[in-house]
Formats: C-alpha cells, structure tokens, sequence
C-alpha cells in the first residue's frame, strides 16, 4: 500500500476516502468513529453522513478507494516485460507497506470483522481476487514469452499471494518488523526456483 497521490480535484467523495485514509491510520478501526473522520475533513459529521448513511457503509466505499488505488497504481507501470513487472508488482505488495504500518492494523482489524460484516468479506475477497488475477495474468505473459516456465499460474499467483498475506499478518500480529522483507527476499527465492530455474539453465 503506497502513499495516496496527490489530490487533484476537490469531490467531496475523493475527500472523504482521503480523511478516512488518516483517521484510520491515526485511530486503527477499534476507535473509528464518524466525527473523527469528519474532524479530518474539516466539516461536520452531518456533510459525511450526507454521502454515507452509516460508518460501515464509509468503510465499504473506503475499501473499494484502496483498491482503485492500487490499481491505478498497477496501471502507472509502464514497462510490459513480464519479469520486471512481476519484480514491481511484489514491490507494491511487499517493499510499500512498510511506511504504512498504522492502515496495515486497520486494515487487519477490519479483515477480522468479514465473518461478522458480509460487505466487508466481499470487498476483501474481490480485493483478493483482483490481485491474485493480476499476478496470474503476468506470470502466464512470461509462461508465453519463454521467461517463465511452464507453470500452473494460478497455484503459482496463490503461492505468491500467500507469501504476501502471511507477511502482512506477522507484521501486524506479531510485530515482526523485517516480516516484509523477508517475505520480499522469500517472493524472489520462488520466482527463482519455481518460474525461472529451467529458463535461467536454457539462458546459460
């Protein structure tokens, strides 16, 4: 999870999703509640709950923003080379989470209420899906190009996903401060044994 650009229009959706992004950060879910996120929009909780009836409604619409969020950021990557764009995707997911360990909490705290809360378990699992098919869909590019080898993408992307996932968790639960990049240099150790050994051989 990166740092959110730069506002560039003044929709009063955008500013709330960008309000909730430092309430959580600054309060964790536990402690969320309708007028801190109005405080950090600077108006009063009658202009947030004009747009969202109810904190958890805020929050599904919150959970869709980080997601818009990430991938546009997908998007800004420029180069179609399936190696180098599997390297930037782990990078999104493993290396820019360490500056944001504050929503990483939230975040999980807000995961642990999708059993109770079925809007939040669809928004987690879509969220999910989403990144897991980006994975995919690079890892079969580089099977196609001859980067990779011929590998079942899907268990390969969940592998991957489980890496990132397991990393996250230990960060946040257990506090395990290099548990990003271990998991990063642990991604790495993958691609390398499983997607590229027999293709790295060929090269040689």
């Amino acid at each position: 999870m990166g740092e959110l650009p730069e506002q560039t229009s003044s929709d009063p959706d955008e500013e709330i999703m960008r309000a909730t992004y430092r309430a959580l950060q600054e309060y964790g879910y536990a402690d969320l509640t309708i007028k801190r996120i109005a405080d950090e929009y600077g108006k009063s909780t009658a202009a947030v709950h004009y747009h969202y009836d109810t904190k958890d409604d805020l929050l599904v619409a919150f959970l869709d923003y980080i997601l818009e969020q990430f991938v546009d950021l997908i998007h800004e990557v420029e180069t179609t080379d399936p190696e180098q764009r599997l390297t930037l995707l782990l990078d999104k997911l493993l290396v820019a989470p360490q500056d944001h360990h504050d929503l990483m909490v939230a975040l999980l705290e807000m995961r642990s209420q999708a059993p109770y809360k079925e809007a939040f378990g669809k928004r987690f699992q879509q969220n999910d899906e989403y990144v897991r098919y980006m994975l995919k869909t690079v890892i079969d590019h580089g099977v196609q190009r001859g980067v990779f080898n011929d590998v079942d993408a899907e268990h390969a992307a969940r592998a991957l996903m489980t890496i990132v996932d397991g990393a996250r968790d230990r960060t946040v639960v257990l506090d395990e401060t290099d548990a990003l990049a271990t998991a990063r240099r642990t991604a790495d150790e993958y691609v390398n044994a499983v997607l590229k050994a027999d293709t790295d051989e060929h090269e040689s």
